[in-house]
């Protein structure tokens, strides 16, 4: 019997062994003093594990230096194929990511079609991609990658397909998968480490009926694990990976909330049946337009409690227009605002230029280093906690040096927005530090075997000392 409980256990472990996947490096190597020595010696040793790779991905927290990262990346990948290199990211962030090249001595050209393009490093949006041809690039970086859950699942096809044959690629982001594991699939498949059907038939199980859920197989985790750690680094400070870390250290953030009253004659009629809280999407809708006015003015008394920068998140137009008017020097920045308008607006505002800047998270929420401003004010909750983390990140980041305070204004109705937010907070949290404890040591392991290659000194011949020395 214990025979064949052996052959049957042999036959089980041979066929995990053979559903096995193992990323294949394909890249190059670079000497890490050939690379820009603005860089922490931690993010050279991460450049060149992805330069190794060929194709990898960079979970790093906010502030902890992708664009530095990404532009070495594109660079080196430029000059080793001889051919440009493509940066796409958010609207808003293509500016900024030239003036942050400039500072650190790279030379990135902002562009719109493939007319633009120049030798070396090249930037443009996402929404501006059918202007591009992949097969002039000898790589590709997506920035702020995990915006490609936003698009739909057509335009995500389109991204993945346009790049599937280009040699070199890398995915930057602080958050790929906030909700779940599932966010990863579209990492793995834009990589061409594994489709996302692949990633869920190999290491998930779904949980039946009529759910959207996935969990991981129990003895495929470890599996999972590794295979991740193969293609992605997850940070979320140096010291994850063993680097010191002292300039890492976040600062204070209060929350403050605050709980309008909605007065009756606003409400709409409708609004009775679920004045304690709203459910429902529609009800949650009708609750924050009804709500609206005693929001804006509580959002717009609090900017008046302090005379530095506010920054003032909105999810309605209505609200953005509101809150402009009742704020005597705030700049509001809206979707239907020319690419142009927008990019000039938000250069004032990095600049000091604009004291109060009025938008939404979709429009600047993803990519902006603004740790010059510390208040900021959410006039209202939607139901995406990844826009609300994204948004707090642009001034609650390394390199913040000042008490960061986050103001929600709400009604009473919205409490269930509240309450999906915060569980899915407490989700991400959760799942970040999974990842981090379950990459870490294989990570580490060969971030640090592929940097730092030791030869061991094994003489096979007995030393003599000369006589000479010993007299």
């Amino acid at each position: 019997m214990r025979f064949w409980e052996r052959m049957r256990r042999m036959k089980y472990e041979e066929f995990l062994r053979r559903k096995e996947h193992h990323v294949i490096s394909s890249g190059f190597s670079k000497d890490r003093k050939e690379m820009n020595d603005k860089m922490f010696a931690w993010q050279k040793d991460i450049v060149f594990w992805a330069l190794k790779k060929g194709r990898a991905a960079l979970f790093e927290d906010c502030g902890l230096g992708k664009t530095i990262q990404q532009l070495e990346w594109a660079q080196s990948v430029s000059e080793h194929t001889e051919r440009p290199v493509l940066i796409v990211a958010p609207l808003a962030v293509a500016e900024q990511t030239k003036r942050e090249g400039e500072k650190f001595g790279y030379c990135v050209t902002v562009c719109r079609s493939m007319s633009d393009v120049s030798a070396g490093v090249n930037i443009t949006n996402y929404e501006m991609l059918d202007h591009f041809t992949a097969e002039s690039f000898g790589g590709v970086v997506l920035d702020e990658s995990s915006i490609l859950k936003n698009f739909t699942s057509k335009t995500r096809t389109q991204i993945i397909d346009l790049f599937r044959e280009t040699e070199y690629k890398l995915s930057c982001t602080a958050t790929p998968s906030p909700n779940d594991y599932m966010e990863l699939g579209n990492q793995a498949e834009f990589l061409g480490v594994m489709s996302r059907t692949e990633m869920l038939a190999t290491f998930f199980i779904h949980d039946g009926a009529n759910t959207s859920k996935w969990r991981l197989k129990g003895h495929a985790e470890d599996k999972f694990w590794g295979w991740l750690a193969e293609w992605a680094v997850v940070l979320t400070s140096p010291a994850d990976l063993g680097y010191p870390a002292d300039e890492y250290i976040l600062p204070e953030m209060h929350t403050h909330e605050h709980l309008v009253e909605v007065h009756q004659e606003t409400m709409n009629d409708n609004l009775t049946l679920f004045t304690e809280v709203a459910q429902t999407l529609s009800e949650r809708r009708e609750a924050r337009r009804n709500s609206l006015k005693e929001r804006c003015e509580k959002a717009a008394e609090l900017v008046k409690t302090d005379s530095g920068q506010w920054l003032v998140w909105c999810d309605l137009n209505d609200e953005s227009e509101t809150l402009t008017k009742l704020i005597d020097d705030a700049v509001e920045i809206r979707g239907s605002d020319k690419p142009r308008d927008k990019a000039e607006r938000l250069r004032r505002f990095t600049d000091g230029e604009i004291r109060v800047l009025v938008t939404k998270p979709s429009i600047a929420g993803f990519g902006l280093n603004w740790q010059g401003c510390h208040n900021m004010i959410f006039v209202g909750l939607s139901d995406s906690y990844e826009m609300m983390y994204q948004a707090i990140r642009r001034c609650y980041r390394f390199g913040q040096e000042n008490t960061v305070n986050v103001h929600i204004v709400t009604s009473a109705a919205e409490g269930a927005v509240k309450a999906n937010v915060e569980r899915k907070e407490r989700q991400c949290a959760e799942m970040t530090a999974e990842m981090v404890k379950h990459t870490k040591e294989i990570l580490e392991e060969e971030i640090r075997g592929t940097v730092r290659i030791v030869i061991p000194y094994n003489p096979q011949v007995e030393m003599k000392i000369p006589e000479w020395l010993t007299t």
